[in-house]
């Protein structure tokens, strides 16, 4: 089993990278304020404008330590890497199954049967914790429509059926997001549907935040499996789009909304740590980031048991599990891709 190794996520404004034998170090106008060893690094991820030296990039290169750029939101900007590893073959039999309509439509009814039922997940715990009897029969509610949506996929035809199956099951799933959040923190973070392009209320704007750090895991699983993150089966292919990354982080994003709600409720993320930009724009402050990423890296060192294999696992390893599964469903080593049930 492959070791679950840390992510460096460089926040800091104007922070300066630079190699220093086998040890980043971390500066801030010339003061150092970070040193990690090289060896306990899968990745590094800087938001903003952080500066990194040639030999750093040509060493994390060399180690196969992949390198992620995003802007000030944490949106994904670029990937930079060594030389493409993985089975050239896998690669060929992931593009011709492309062409495969069975396969395609079988495998986007798997991405999409995993984030519906580990939506409903989320909805079915809300309602029994829940402290109000309005709020666990409107929870209740939510998770017998989407017990209704997963019902549906079987019967869905194509493509265009099973993501209008997606598209009313992920409307229905964000209307009942807000009774999941504490009674006096709702004012604050009510959930105005799923708008994240740019996000205009505070528990968007937590969620996208939260979305570009799975992206980026779940891009990294692609890669790390040997396939093709451009070629997808739900998403379109489109320049530019990881279509493959994608699909696979579909099942995973109720985990990040797990996470958000339970940053929220915890008081861990406060109103004053969003601001409101030009536009109405809402974006989640430097300060808080800190925190953010704390409970995200310390929720991919949890470890839970996955129902294909003996021994737990933490759940930073399960995209790369499932990434490693896609592959062999793509060989055709098992009959059907299946996603996995997040607890």
């Amino acid at each position: 089993m492959k070791v679950l190794l840390n992510t460096l996520y460089v926040t800091l404004p104007h922070a300066y990278l630079r190699l220093d034998n086998d040890t980043i170090h971390v500066e801030v106008e010339r003061e150092t304020r970070l040193r990690v060893p090289l060896h306990h690094l899968g990745a590094v991820v800087c938001l903003g404008n952080a500066m990194l030296t040639t030999p750093l990039i040509h060493r994390l290169a060399d180690e196969g330590i992949g390198l992620v750029l995003c802007d000030d939101h944490g949106r994904f900007k670029a990937r930079l890497e060594g030389p493409v590893s993985g089975n050239v073959l896998l690669r060929r039999a992931q593009h011709e199954r492309t062409g495969d309509a069975s396969f395609t439509l079988a495998a986007a009814r798997s991405f999409i049967a995993g984030k519906i039922a580990n939506a409903r997940r989320v909805l079915l715990r809300g309602a029994r914790e829940a402290k109000a009897d309005d709020d666990a029969k409107a929870l209740s509610r939510g998770a017998d429509d989407l017990a209704a949506s997963l019902r549906a996929l079987p019967g869905a035809p194509d493509l265009d059926t099973l993501r209008g199956i997606e598209g009313e099951a992920a409307r229905q799933y964000f209307a009942r997001l807000t009774p999941l959040v504490r009674q006096d923190r709702r004012a604050d973070f009510a959930l105005d549907g799923g708008n994240r392009r740019p996000p205009r209320d505070r528990m968007n704007a937590l969620l996208s935040f939260l979305y570009s750090l799975l992206m980026n895991d779940c891009r990294g699983a692609v890669e790390a499996a040997g396939l093709d993150p451009q070629i997808g089966f739900l998403h379109a292919l489109r320049p530019g789009r990881a279509a493959l990354t994608l699909d696979l982080m579909e099942e995973f994003r109720p985990l990040a909304d797990r996470l958000a709600l339970t940053l929220v409720n915890r008081g861990q993320v406060a109103p004053s740590d969003f601001t409101i930009r030009e536009g109405g724009a809402v974006q989640l402050e430097h300060g808080a980031r800190k925190a953010v990423l704390t409970a995200y890296q310390e929720r991919k060192q949890e470890e839970l048991s996955h129902p294909l294999f003996e021994h737990p696992m933490p759940l930073g390893l399960v995209p790369l599990v499932q990434a490693r599964l896609f592959a062999r469903a793509l060989r055709g080593e098992i009959e059907t891709y299946l996603p996995f049930p997040v607890r």
